[in-house]
């Protein structure tokens, strides 16, 4: 995908819902979606978001219409936003009209360039992703209190893969670690088990939005 003109972005959609995922699940918020992902993840369920051009907006009109969905959360998601130029623009200027911001990232992209408060939710893919040598592992310096990492788990080559790195940079204590299943590939119960036998300082996930809406492709 071709990026768009400076101070725009290409976006998807633009919706209300209830977060589905990360330590704000079940919270209203307003979600900005936008077009364009050049990882190519086995499990991806956003499929429709990775290669679709979506619609050129400027930053103002992208305010206006998060500030008319009404929740004063926002998560900027994809696809991949970082591979859009203005995203971290159009994070600033949410923060800058008292929104509360999530930006929604593989750990394949720089996450330092969303400045503070910008939380940074890294999603670093595992093994059976296909994609965790696309991780830029740079980024665990950048973490900082406020952001969250997430592992979406399929099989125990993957648990094993993420502990590893919670243990190795230390983790708990400097944010939020998140662990999830792949759904129809790892039941949540069994990821329970594996995180309690380990005691392992994670947060276990479900995708609300999934057990809320499970014929919808999206959240809302």
């Amino acid at each position: 995908m071709a990026n768009p003109p400076e101070n725009t972005v290409s976006v998807i959609e633009t919706f209300r819902s209830l977060a589905g995922e990360t330590s704000y699940a079940g919270k209203p918020f307003a979600f900005v979606r936008l077009a364009g992902c050049d990882l190519e993840c086995v499990w991806c369920d956003t499929a429709y978001a990775r290669h679709a051009a979506g619609t050129t907006m400027t930053i103002l009109q992208v305010v206006e219409k998060v500030e008319a969905l009404g929740p004063k959360s926002v998560c900027i998601t994809g696809g991949e936003p970082l591979i859009q130029r203005a995203t971290p623009q159009l994070a600033y200027h949410l923060t800058q009209r008292g929104f509360t911001v999530l930006v929604e990232t593989s750990g394949a992209y720089d996450i330092s360039i969303l400045p503070w408060p910008i939380h940074r939710i890294m999603d670093m893919k595992c093994p059976s992703s296909g994609m965790c040598e696309r991780m830029d592992w740079y980024n665990f310096g950048h973490l900082r209190a406020g952001d969250q990492v997430k592992f979406v788990i399929a099989d125990r080559e993957d648990y094993e893969w993420a502990r590893e790195l919670i243990e190795k940079h230390r983790l708990p204590g400097r944010c939020e670690v998140l662990m999830g299943v792949v759904q129809d590939q790892l039941a949540p119960g069994e990821l329970a088990d594996w995180i309690l036998f380990d005691d392992l300082e994670v947060r276990l996930q479900l995708q609300l939005h999934k057990i809320l809406w499970p014929d919808r492709q999206r959240e809302a």
